[in-house]
């Protein structure tokens, strides 16, 4: 069992992570700027830590004694417009400094990696979203470059559009325009996520998930 370092814990796919994680027999450290929203989560092996994702010294804290480290923060309304780049460079300093190797980084399939063969609308799709909501795509990519620059094990799991459906237990596992589907739910996502903790088979790759 690990101790895992969670950024993004507040947010749906961050509940679905860490409660499945719990139920695995890991421990959680979770940052959160508000603490109050996990208040109705009560476990003996999830510690919550008040803080921000931009503030070194709240990353080292909860990096520091951890195994792995699982990334699920990103761009939200009213972000700051490099909070995942920003937000990421402090934690691989963190992890630098406390001996951490590997990180699980969450992103969308907007985010382009060698490995992808896009189809038509795969291509559409991520030119709309230069237009459309070109800070997050940029964030992203920015996120993306600070893992690949750093001596870290990284993984960078890249999801379609996530539903709240319950759980399959079976999804697949591609790149954009291989062995992908449109949607995937938060629930097989986390099960994904908590492979990764151990599988080397997609360090310093970019997999796509769906279902």
């Amino acid at each position: 069992m690990k101790t895992i370092a969670l950024f993004g814990a507040s947010g749906q796919t961050g509940r679905q992570f860490f409660t499945k994680a719990l139920a695995q027999g890991h421990r959680v450290k979770a940052l959160v700027r508000t603490p109050a929203k996990l208040s109705d989560t009560q476990h003996p092996n999830l510690e919550v830590i008040a803080g921000d994702v931009l503030n070194p010294a709240d990353v080292a804290r909860t990096v520091q004694g951890a195994d792995v480290v699982v990334s699920l923060f990103g761009q939200v309304k009213g972000s700051p417009p490099r909070v995942q780049t920003d937000g990421t460079r402090h934690i691989v300093a963190a992890m630098q400094k406390h001996g951490v190797v590997k990180i699980v980084s969450l992103s969308g399939g907007g985010l382009p990696f060698a490995q992808d063969q896009p189809k038509f609308m795969d291509k559409l799709i991520r030119g709309i979203m230069k237009l459309a909501v070109p800070q997050v795509l940029a964030d992203a990519v920015g996120h993306a470059e600070v893992l690949q620059r750093s001596d870290r094990q990284w993984v960078i799991v890249r999801g379609p559009r996530l539903t709240n459906a319950p759980g399959t237990g079976h999804y697949r596992v591609g790149w954009v325009g291989v062995n992908a589907g449109t949607s995937l739910t938060r629930a097989d996502l986390a099960d994904f996520i908590l492979t990764q903790l151990d599988d080397q088979l997609f360090v310093g790759k970019m997999p796509m998930v769906s279902n």
